[in-house]
C-alpha cells in the first residue's frame, strides 16, 4: 500500500530542529514575504492569517530555511 500524503513542516518543528526562537523566525519570514526577488516561493505560497507551513522538502521550505538562518 503506497502513501501519497505530503509531510508537512512546521515553523514549530523547523525552529527545534534549527534551535531557534519561534517567535524571531515568524520575523524574520514577514520580512522575507516582502522580498519576492530574493524569496519568490515564499512570497507566493504565504496567506495572511494561516500557519507558517510548507511540503518537506519543497522550493518553498528551502527558501524558510534560508530565511530565518540569515
Amino acid at each position: 500500500m503506497s502513501d501519497k500524503t505530503t509531510e508537512i513542516i512546521t515553523l514549530k518543528q523547523l525552529c527545534a530542529e534549527l534551535k531557534l526562537d519561534p517567535r524571531e523566525c515568524r520575523e524574520r519570514l514577514r520580512s522575507a514575504v516582502r522580498d519576492s526577488k530574493k524569496f519568490p516561493e515564499l512570497a507566493k505560497a504565504r496567506k495572511a492569517r494561516t500557519p507558517w507551513q510548507w511540503a518537506k522538502g519543497s522550493v518553498g521550505e528551502k527558501e524558510a530555511r534560508s530565511a530565518v538562518v540569515r
